[in-house]
């Protein structure tokens, strides 16, 4: 007997014709299940992010440096990350599911960096740490770096083994001087300019190849344009 394989293609593709309500309905229920995920990331990431601006308000240095210190260690890990994302990197913490120990990916320009993270008291962190994370990283940051970053601070073995490699220590008090820059580029942005000084029209946010850039809206009538990152007026 002759198996007539047209036909039991047309057949199947009959069946599954006259189930498209199903497929369509199933569709649905993956897309709606997708969107409330996104939705209660973003969620759970305002919360985190509102949590650590709460945070950082109204305390001196060594307060700062105390807060930190008390925070769980995915706390800290989530805060570095939140705190990369604001000095212009595409940041994740990944809760040292990445081999070496690392705890936050991060990105800018392409170029992948990254962090571990120790949330220490009292315990230093010694140069087998560090050489364990930079041995576990050496063949990934050939255009990148490594991050080590303590609450508290290095041993003098370890900052001596980091001094030629593309690895930055970032001790507690360090750490401090980033939070710093980071809540320092925030206000100036708030304070960019909002009206083109040469047309009047309205400077609109945009990102180019060399980074983000307050463009006139007018453009090409008019080309002014303000570089946030090195703010510089064309």
């Amino acid at each position: 007997m002759q198996i007539n394989f047209w036909e039991i293609i047309k057949s199947s593709l009959s069946i599954l014709w006259t189930l498209w309500p199903l497929w369509a309905v199933l569709l649905a229920i993956v897309v709606i299940r997708l969107f409330f995920y996104w939705l209660d990331l973003e969620i759970d990431n305002w919360h985190i992010r509102r949590k650590f601006r709460k945070g950082e308000k109204w305390r001196s240095d060594r307060d700062l440096l105390q807060w930190l210190r008390g925070m769980k260690p995915s706390e800290f890990e989530d805060y570095i990350a939140d705190l990369f994302s604001r000095l212009g990197y595409k940041a994740k913490a990944v809760g040292g599911s990445h081999d070496g120990g690392v705890d936050v990916v991060i990105e800018k320009d392409g170029v992948k960096s990254y962090i571990q993270c120790k949330k220490f008291i009292t315990s230093e962190v010694t140069v087998g740490d560090v050489r364990d994370f930079y041995g576990a990283l050496a063949d990934h940051i050939a255009n990148g770096k490594a991050y080590f970053i303590t609450t508290n601070k290095f041993t003098l073995e370890a900052e001596k083994f980091a001094e030629d490699k593309p690895i930055e220590l970032i001790d507690g008090y360090k750490l401090i001087r980033y939070i710093k820059m980071a809540k320092k580029d925030k206000d100036e942005i708030k304070e960019t300019p909002q009206v083109c000084p040469r047309c009047g029209g309205n400077l609109v946010k945009r990102t180019g190849k060399f980074g983000v850039f307050y463009g006139c809206s007018n453009y090409p009538k008019c080309d002014y344009t303000i570089n946030q990152n090195k703010k510089t007026f064309l």
